[in-house]
């Protein structure tokens, strides 16, 4: 799972685009999503980097950085 930070989300409407843009690259991803916090978690379906979903949301038209688990 990777975590999320996107700002501008703020309705389903904007779910659903963050979704095409994640499942735009890997369109086996799982995109699930907490509005209220504006966290999306990704389980990518493929390995890929974490920025490229970021990229990917930002391209959408949004904010989006990567959250760094602790290990």
């Amino acid at each position: 799972m990777i975590p999320i930070n996107v700002t501008k989300m703020h309705c389903g409407g904007c779910a659903n685009a963050v979704t095409r843009a994640v499942q735009g690259i890997d369109p086996a991803a799982r995109v699930e999503f907490d509005l209220k916090s504006g966290s999306v978690s990704v389980t990518p379906g493929v390995a890929i980097a974490a920025e490229r979903f970021a990229d990917a949301i930002r391209a959408a038209g949004f904010g989006a950085e990567t959250v760094s688990r602790a290990v």
